[in-house]
């Protein structure tokens, strides 16, 4: 927590924008730091796949995880790909709570 406020970490594919957006926005109202994607690659940030770009961002993502008291998984239709799948299991092995936007 940073003062009152819960920091959250959102994860999920980057297909899913407006579900990241529209999460960010409720989560925020509801009294939550949040912590987001800086690019949205599966959603036309083509810099993502430029050479070692996508291993940073992935490395930076895991750090957003560290800073944060929880992570939110978008996972729109159930969809947990790896990264998505690295970042959960990353989240519980240092202690973060998990919560999904839909039910597993």
């Amino acid at each position: 927590m940073v003062g009152n406020y819960p920091v959250i970490t959102l994860c999920g594919s980057t297909r899913f924008k407006d579900a990241f957006i529209e999460a960010q926005k409720r989560l925020t109202l509801e009294g939550n730091i949040v912590i987001s994607v800086g690019l949205f690659g599966h959603s036309g940030d083509n810099e993502v796949w430029t050479e070692g770009t996508k291993q940073m961002l992935d490395d930076m993502h895991k750090r957003k995880i560290d800073m944060a008291d929880s992570i939110y998984v978008i996972n729109v239709g159930g969809y947990i790909g790896e990264s998505t799948r690295s970042e959960i299991k990353y989240a519980i092995k240092n202690g973060k709570k998990v919560e999904y936007l839909e039910k597993i």
